[in-house]
């Protein structure tokens, strides 16, 4: 099962995000033996970090045609894979205590399935968050501003590693919860996008 449970703090009434911690903080505490961040979390600001590198490629590449368009698409993906970091959090927070209330009464069987629906839902959204990153990178590594070449390479294959690993996190609660093959079979759509895309940038990259 994935370990992804959302340390939810508050700092002047809002709640604390992944992306409110210090960058550091947020590495210790993915290293650290507690149950959060996990996998879901580091996958979600993997595309986030992605999305952040193709918006400044597109930025920087006013001679590309569809450059400002890119820029907004990547710009909205970023923000949706950042919240999808505490969703997948809380969504899993969720599995959680639906096991927890199934091993004291011995009947949550019903709601340990219902909360694993909802946990597979946020991998799967991440999934296709990093197709459509991966989908966007590929004109800007090939016709954008060379000097950030680089820049949208890496975006490319960060969002094709982290489609590849949220699909498995899809898997993974699929089995668990004995679910419907249908997000699994979606997600691993959405995956080979992500792969296609990042296959024909190496084709072409020196």
């Amino acid at each position: 099962m994935p370990r992804t449970q959302a340390r939810h703090g508050r700092t002047g009434g809002q709640p604390v995000t992944y992306v409110d911690q210090p960058l550091g903080q947020f590495l210790d505490d993915v290293a650290a033996r507690r149950p959060a961040p996990g996998a879901g979390a580091v996958a979600a600001l993997t595309v986030a970090a992605a999305a952040g590198l193709t918006a400044m490629t597109a930025r920087f590449s006013d001679r590309l045609a569809g450059a400002e368009s890119a820029c907004g698409r990547a710009e909205a993906l970023r923000q949706r894979a950042t919240r999808l970091a505490d969703a997948d959090a809380k969504a899993y927070g969720d599995v959680l205590a639906a096991y927890r209330a199934a091993r004291h009464d011995g009947n949550g069987g019903g709601r340990v399935r219902e909360t694993l629906t909802a946990a597979t839902e946020i991998p799967l959204a991440i999934v296709d968050c990093a197709r459509q990153v991966a989908d966007i990178g590929v004109p800007l590594a090939t016709g954008g501003n060379p000097s950030l070449r680089g820049d949208a390479i890496t975006a490319v294959m960060l969002a094709e590693a982290a489609a590849v690993s949220a699909a498995h996190l899809v898997r993974i609660n699929t089995r668990l919860g004995n679910l419907d093959d249908e997000h699994a079979q979606t997600a691993d759509i959405w995956c080979a996008e992500a792969r296609d895309a990042a296959h024909q940038l190496r084709s072409v990259i020196t």
